[in-house]
């Protein structure tokens, strides 16, 4: 019977490996598929699935920073690759997912498209031009859905520059028939609700922090299954799964630092498990610590 059964398959492998090399793997992105990220790739899914009309549903997934948005857009991405498209020469990209400019900017927003797409451009280039060239492509790449992170970037402008950039987004979706996927924090949800007419076609889709629930204790039972230490840390059990959710403040992005910390401490110690001790060799400032350590310093 196998001692490791508080590891997945893939851990038990990486346990094989050398310490540097069992390291990287830790510190190496991964996907928890909790109840919530899972309900939002179903309607993800859905738009997916949708047929071009008039009218093309779109969505605003906000949440608070760090708290797993980005990285549930990518595993989404990951899901509709882009790859070569048999009736061209050009590829087939159904998901194209882009990061905001940090200003309202809809030249620099055409750029970093054109970019993702190694499409040749010159950025003196007329804005109408760049909007021809990009509606263009996404045409004859067969983009269904475009998802924008940081979307809340909309507000580092003034109120023309966030007209004019809704504008744009309104623009490429009637023009293209796709949908709009927009990530950010609850200031996008304000910034979209400053023109009637997006506010009505994007559905919220709130993650909201995490509570000291069954739900934050399944997630810690599915952490502990992916880092590859030799002995079980048990982190679920409550005094170390309320440690835990104290230092994290309930953001899955704090948490997963604090784990990947406290596991390469526990390799490189030769500890092999995450205890009470090695939280507090890792030394641990917590978000709102942090906040007001910045708020004195300013």
């Amino acid at each position: 019977m196998s001692c490791y059964k508080h590891l997945s398959d893939k851990a038990i492998e990486q346990l094989k490996l050398d310490n540097d090399a069992r390291i990287e793997k830790i510190r190496s992105d991964r996907w928890i598929g909790y109840p919530k990220a899972k309900s939002v790739l179903t309607k993800l899914d859905d738009l997916m699935s949708y047929p071009r009309i008039e009218r093309m549903p779109n969505m605003l997934i906000v949440g608070d920073t760090n708290n797993g948005k980005t990285l549930l857009t990518k595993r989404f991405l990951k899901q509709y690759p882009a790859k070569d498209n048999p009736e061209g020469d050009g590829i087939f990209a159904p998901v194209l997912l882009v990061q905001a400019p940090p200003v309202p900017d809809e030249g620099r927003f055409y750029n970093a498209i054109l970019e993702l797409l190694f499409a040749p451009y010159r950025p003196s280039e007329r804005v109408d031009k760049k909007q021809f060239q990009v509606i263009k492509l996404l045409r004859y790449i067969g983009t269904k859905i475009l998802v924008i992170d940081e979307i809340h970037h909309i507000l580092a402008g003034n109120l023309n520059r966030q007209r004019a950039f809704l504008n744009v987004i309104k623009y490429l979706g009637n023009e293209l028939q796709i949908s709009i996927v927009g990530v950010g924090t609850k200031d996008a949800f304000r910034a979209l609700q400053s023109d009637p007419q997006l506010s009505n076609r994007f559905e919220p889709v709130l993650l909201p922090r995490w509570e000291f629930n069954q739900d934050f204790l399944r997630l810690l039972v599915s952490f502990e299954r992916m880092l590859p230490l030799n002995k079980a840390s048990n982190l679920h059990a409550k005094s170390l799964a309320m440690r835990l959710f104290s230092m994290s403040e309930g953001y899955i992005g704090e948490l997963s630092r604090i784990l990947n910390d406290a596991a390469v401490y526990a390799v490189k110690n030769n500890i092999e498990e995450i205890t009470p001790v090695v939280l507090d060799k890792i030394e641990w400032i917590s978000p709102s610590q942090r906040k007001r350590q910045l708020d004195g310093a300013i």
